[in-house]
């Protein structure tokens, strides 16, 4: 009988380290529909059918924990999350490779893209699945970049990043392994309390 993409064993690991220095306040824990940004991603996540989902957290972790507890998920701190999101997508990394010893790909999100949604995360997973492409990622802004798909025979290229880099640089760095995903919605970050506002006024 053929594999089915519900039988591929993967992992989503949620970057939510960073201080959100030009948000001035924690980005994770911004509402969206009465829904912290952070809770939102992880309930998106798990949504899409994954084997398991890793959070990394680092600045203000003791009252984001307090916004997962409904969640069955792995909460981790980077203690050394200042470095830089490299830093924390090689501690989930390293995490998912000690304790997922089953894990075929991981899936890298991060937490400021308030219309990611798990139809989106699926549509990766069978973009794979359909094309055994080492990378998968979601194209918006006329790039490359997350949420994306890492089979395990990419992991080691992951653990190279730079602290201060992050999973786009092993993306641009090797265009042959990589297939895309549309993801227009992408285009919507909130890093600044501008983006926040403007974002508010629109939904």
């Amino acid at each position: 009988m053929a594999e089915k993409t519900s039988d591929f064993k993967w992992i989503a690991i949620v970057l939510a380290a960073g201080s959100s220095t030009r948000m001035g306040q924690s980005k994770q824990l911004l509402k969206i529909d009465d829904e912290t940004l952070i809770h939102k991603t992880v309930r998106t996540s798990i949504d899409a059918g994954g084997n398991g989902t890793i959070v990394v957290l680092g600045a203000d972790h003791e009252r984001i924990k307090d916004e997962l507890n409904d969640f069955s998920i792995d909460l981790i701190v980077n203690p050394e999350w200042e470095k830089g999101m490299g830093s924390s997508l090689k501690c989930g990394l390293t995490y998912a490779m000690n304790f997922f010893l089953d894990v075929e790909a991981v899936m890298i999100l991060v937490c400021d893209q308030p219309l990611l949604n798990s139809i989106h995360l699926k549509k990766i997973i069978e973009e794979h699945y359909k094309t055994k492409s080492p990378i998968v990622a979601s194209f918006y802004s006329e790039r490359k970049g997350v949420p994306a798909l890492f089979h395990k025979s990419t992991f080691e290229k992951l653990l190279t990043v730079e602290d201060r880099q992050g999973a786009k640089r092993i993306i641009e760095e090797n265009p042959t392994l990589v297939k895309s995903i549309d993801f227009p919605e992408g285009v919507v970050d909130l890093d600044t309390p501008e983006d926040y506002e403007n974002f508010r006024v629109q939904i």
